[in-house]
């Protein structure tokens, strides 16, 4: 005859499908090892998931409800073109338990749920979140971009109690205008362990330095270093931009060292309105000579 898979459910042929998951649910709660502790309860729980594999499945449950377990595993029954028998079927479980049970509950441990109130479990606390700096150039500011991000972390198995070790990439798209101390979150990426809820990754921006400009906000700090005639007599200043243009300013005024020039529009996109943008600014330094000639000095005057 072989196996009842409906007699280990405790149910009947004429079970519906939401009769043979709520049967499944009950059985596999009571003799799930980690609640039942007597000698056979592993063997009854593969053999609880293995019914429920059988019955939840419309195609074997056909060939079992014809044949029995021996149609179903290819050791009986009539079989061949029109035969109506199992065909080509050769069952075998070879699934895990854990597996079929994490998959049932959704990946949830229903312990924490169902039995929480009575003991027999903890209430998981999330971890602390996993902060990393990520340096980013102005230029990947100015026009966005996305950086691939290496994680390694652990990961349950299907038995919900082991873990390994498990690479992932993940993809931080930097949006343009994103100002320093961004934090850019990724739900429960950190570590997973039975007793555990994954901890937040967080990368948090940290501005690069850059080889000509400083950031201030949006606006982007050029220093531009004129000799003291220059600073007397008017000077001119070609000052690059982030896109690799360069813009010409123009001064007659005596410049004094700190002084400054703004370029509107030529700094970084805004965060919240990335169609503007903030400004330039030419912050100038005189360059003071270590001495100066007779000459040099009536031409000061």
């Amino acid at each position: 005859m072989g196996k009842d898979y409906y007699d280990v459910l405790g149910i009947t042929k004429s079970a519906t499908v939401d009769d043979i998951k709520k049967a499944y649910r009950k059985q596999a709660l009571r003799y799930h090892p980690d609640k039942n502790k007597s000698p056979e309860a592993e063997d009854k729980f593969k053999e609880i998931a293995e019914a429920y594999d059988i019955l939840s499945d419309p195609k074997k449950k056909d060939v079992y409800d014809r044949f029995g377990e021996e149609g179903l595993k290819g050791g009986g029954g009539p079989t061949g073109a029109g035969a109506g028998g199992p065909g080509t079927f050769n069952y075998t479980f070879q699934g895990d338990p854990h597996a079929v049970f994490a998959e049932f509950f959704g990946g949830r441990n229903p312990f924490d749920q169902l039995f929480g109130n009575r003991g027999t479990s903890l209430t998981k606390r999330q971890d602390p979140p996993v902060v990393h700096d990520l340096q980013v150039t102005l230029e990947e500011v100015f026009s966005g971009c996305v950086k691939k991000m290496k994680i390694s972390h652990q990961r349950l198995n299907p038995d919900r109690r082991s873990w390994r070790t498990q690479d992932k990439i993940l993809e931080v798209e930097i949006k343009k205008g994103w100002k320093e101390g961004t934090k850019i979150t990724f739900p429960k990426e950190g570590d997973e362990t039975p007793t555990n809820i994954p901890a937040d990754v967080v990368f948090v921006l940290k501005d690069k330095p850059h080889p000509v400009f400083r950031r201030d906000g949006a606006d982007i700090i050029y220093p531009a270093k004129v000799s003291l005639r220059d600073a007397l007599c008017g000077c001119t200043v070609r000052a690059p931009t982030l896109d690799g243009r360069t813009v010409t300013l123009t001064t007659s005024d005596i410049v004094r060292p700190g002084m400054k020039r703004r370029i509107t529009g030529e700094g970084l996109p805004l965060a919240k309105s990335p169609g503007r943008r903030g400004d330039l600014v030419v912050e100038f330094e005189v360059k003071f000579p270590e001495s100066l000639s007779s000459h040099d000095k009536l031409l000061s005057l």
